[in-house]
């Protein structure tokens, strides 16, 4: 299985969408996601390249397993 790597704030966010998070609101240089069935908010920081442990965090709040989550960013 391929390693996680950094990624632009804006990738993952259309990754998130395309898992069926739903944009909720912006705080200061936050963008916050919410997903039915996740136990609280996704909180992406608008930074360039965010942290492996910043990703893996939300993804598995949002149940999203790796397998999923490299399906979502390949395809278009």
């Amino acid at each position: 299985m391929p390693r996680v790597t950094p990624i632009d704030w804006k990738k993952f966010c259309k990754i998130l969408e395309k898992a069926g998070c739903v944009y909720s609101h912006t705080e200061g240089d936050h963008v916050i996601y919410h997903k039915k069935g996740a136990i609280r908010a996704l909180v992406i920081p608008k930074i360039k390249d965010l942290p492996i442990f910043i990703i893996l965090n939300n993804l598995k709040t949002a149940g999203i397993s790796r397998i999923e989550y490299f399906r979502l960013l390949i395809s278009k």
